[in-house]
């Protein structure tokens, strides 16, 4: 019998010969081969660098990553979801998108900005967000692994303790495991707004300007001095004086477009209010289109929007003056829109 020495064995193994290459080695010398195993050990995942392993607590409340889509990925400009349920609706605008996690880093702090601008209609009036249009999100958001999500709005009809309750919104919000936050005067910061034409400075909310992410959610409505309320108007929320802004309107929601720039626009068409607005208060100027709108192209979203009222973007002066400074599409010719029916 040939007798395999070590070195042999050892440098046949060097030259990175397989296992059917090695056992034809030994069969040939007279030694018997080893049993091959027909299971591929599993990997060891290492931990990266400076990471500490998550505690029991920790891992007992992280949700698992959300699955990569099976479809491609849409490159629209604006996601347009028909038909279902809001968080349906919310969903799968988000997913052709990529999902959530492609927008909310892992341990990242989100603002999610609703319209709650009064105390006193639930959300069937469609004066404030659709409650369950932000329940969707803030589950989204934690989902993707989101440390902290927290929801605020400054009301200009009764006080926000008042309106987060009636609007249902802080019912959802909570259920979901975010936080719905008071907005104190002292927490406005006195900013500076450099790329503005006609405002230039404001009374900002901190928490805001301060987020990882911001969410935009404005209920499409009415609006009496706008014509619209849709997402660039839906930042007034975050400002101390509102009414500087009504001064020279169309060109100052533009402005503050220009200091607010949202991760994403998700505009509620759930409910539209289309008369009477932005309070409303009467159900026959409610009308229910079953859509939410998505984009990360705020211009272009309200865009979209605008024509659900039967309006072009350039009836808008915000849209005008936004366009005109460069913010985003509003040529609906060149905005790519998908529809998702379900």
């Amino acid at each position: 019998m040939n007798k395999l020495s070590r070195r042999d064995f050892l440098r046949l193994l060097a030259l990175g010969a397989g296992t059917l290459t090695v056992n034809q080695f030994l069969a040939s010398c007279g030694v018997k081969p080893a049993a091959v195993s027909s299971t591929v050990p599993a990997p060891v995942t290492k931990m990266p660098a400076n990471t500490a392993p998550p505690s029991a607590t920790e891992a007992a409340t992280q949700s698992p990553p959300e699955s990569t889509p099976t479809k491609a990925l849409s490159n629209a400009d604006v996601v347009v979801a028909r038909g279902g349920e809001p968080e349906d609706l919310v969903r799968r605008a988000l997913e052709a998108f990529g999902g959530m996690g492609k927008f909310v880093p892992r341990r990242a702090n989100v603002v999610i900005k609703p319209n709650i601008c009064v105390a006193y209609h639930t959300y069937e009036y469609a004066a404030t967000t659709n409650p369950w249009v932000m329940g969707a999100l803030v589950k989204m958001a934690f989902e993707a692994g989101a440390a902290r999500v927290q929801v605020f709005d400054f009301p200009f009809g009764g006080n926000a303790k008042e309106a987060y309750a009636r609007s249902g919104i802080e019912e959802q919000v909570i259920a979901a495991g975010g936080e719905m936050m008071p907005m104190p005067e002292f927490k406005y910061v006195a900013t500076a707004i450099p790329n503005g034409v006609d405002l230039r400075s404001t009374h900002a909310f901190q928490d805001a300007l301060g987020a990882d992410v911001l969410i935009n959610v404005p209920i499409a409505k009415h609006h009496g001095s706008a014509r619209l309320t849709l997402g660039m108007k839906n930042f007034m929320g975050l400002i101390l004086d509102r009414g500087a802004i009504h001064n020279n309107l169309g060109q100052r929601i533009a402005d503050l477009n220009t200091l607010f720039r949202p991760t994403l626009t998700v505009i509620d068409a759930v409910r539209i209010l289309t008369n009477h607005g932005p309070s409303g208060g009467s159900l026959d100027d409610v009308k229910k289109m079953d859509t939410v709108i998505v984009s990360t192209d705020i211009v272009a979203a309200d865009s979209y929007a605008s024509t659900l009222f039967g309006l072009q973007p350039t009836d808008l002066a915000y849209i005008r003056a936004a366009a005109k400074m460069g913010l985003g599409k509003s040529d609906l010719n060149s905005v790519k829109v998908e529809e998702i029916t379900g």
